[in-house]
């Protein structure tokens, strides 16, 4: 008797290969897929964290406000310890500028944030009382900002754009707290609210109030 060998016809074969086929472009697919969902997500929490060192900052500057006034770059003028505008600007003064190295300067430190160019940059100027050479020196907090808004919440806890309040400067009102509204891609609008340290205001040189000092 003949033996009968039994072998796979190309019909077979080519069902098989196109099964294996199916089967590694899926594979393919889904780690295709993972990686981007990886990369994704390692994107997010970079930008988590570089989103709460900026809050940190934030919370830093505002949380040492201190309500001493300052002198204009022209030396007549008096700027407000507490400045808002409609631009989404802030200005302040604040404590705890840190001097190890013990230089001869106040340990106050003026500071100010603003939105340029989709960033958020804060400034800061060397010296408290401006001369007239007093240019801030900036750094960039975060990038793809669309927008930026500060408010000041008064003692009866109604928002304002502009700080100081028209006619109060001679008398500054305190704030009870300041108000961040940022628009962050990919997050939207994220909202934080910090309370104004009370504090005894800071004595400060006689300036002239005559001119309006609630302009940056």
């Amino acid at each position: 008797m003949k033996s009968r060998q039994s072998a796979f016809t190309l019909i077979e074969i080519l069902v098989a290969l196109f099964i294996f086929a199916l089967i590694a472009l899926i594979s393919g697919q889904l780690l295709s897929r993972t990686i981007n969902a990886q990369e994704q997500l390692q994107d997010r929490g970079d930008r988590l964290a570089q989103v709460n060192r900026a809050m940190q900052i934030l919370q830093r500057d505002i949380l040492q406000l201190t309500h001493r006034s300052i002198r204009s770059a022209d030396g007549l003028d008096e700027l407000a310890p507490l400045i808002v505008n409609t631009d989404g600007y802030i200005e302040l003064t604040r404590v705890g500028w840190r001097n190890p190295l013990q230089h001869r300067r106040s340990e106050m430190q003026r500071i100010s944030y603003r939105l340029d160019d989709e960033k958020l940059v804060r400034g800061y100027w060397h010296t408290l009382d401006r001369g007239y050479d007093a240019e801030p020196a900036w750094q960039t907090l975060l990038e793809d900002v669309a927008g930026v808004e500060f408010y000041v919440l008064d003692s009866q806890n109604e928002e304002r754009k502009i700080w100081p309040p028209q006619g109060q400067l001679a008398q500054p009102a305190i704030p009870t707290a300041i108000i961040l509204r940022i628009e962050l891609v990919p997050f939207g609008v994220i909202e934080r609210i910090w309370q104004v340290p009370v504090a005894n205001p800071v004595s400060s040189p006689k300036f002239n109030t005559n001119a309006n000092s609630g302009q940056s």
